[in-house]
């Protein structure tokens, strides 16, 4: 089982920037890859970033195209934390964000279905 818990949303003015945390609970995190995903209201949940599982090689990332450039995805085993640096910020980025993990997947999904695991979700508003 993993237990996950988002922190760090908010409201930003445009072009600003937030960091996303992620903070997972169970010993099977190292072996999780990790996916954020965010939900605007109206529209369907959609992939925003993910991060491989590490058995001592190199994170390999994942970004949509609507991020690249601007958000950072990174994971720090140690304290089971993922992380989501968001710059220059946009209201179209208003979204409720959550991660999600799924065990042992040597792909990063995009397909939220996917996921094994689930946060409860930040709310990040972008004010123009």
């Amino acid at each position: 089982q993993v237990r996950l818990v988002e922190s760090g949303g908010g409201l930003v003015q445009s072009a600003r920037s937030l960091r996303l945390s992620c903070a997972a609970s169970g010993r099977t995190f190292s072996a999780c890859t990790m996916g954020w995903f965010r939900q605007a209201p109206g529209k369907e949940r959609e992939f925003v970033a993910g991060i491989s599982w590490n058995s001592g090689r190199t994170d390999w990332h994942d970004y949509a195209d609507s991020v690249k450039g601007r958000l950072t995805i990174s994971r720090d085993n140690a304290k089971t934390t993922v992380y989501m640096q968001m710059n220059s910020l946009k209201p179209e980025d208003t979204a409720v964000y959550s991660c999600a993990a799924i065990q042992r997947s040597t792909l990063i999904p995009r397909n939220y279905r996917i996921y094994d695991y689930w946060g409860e979700g930040t709310q990040v508003t972008v004010s123009s």
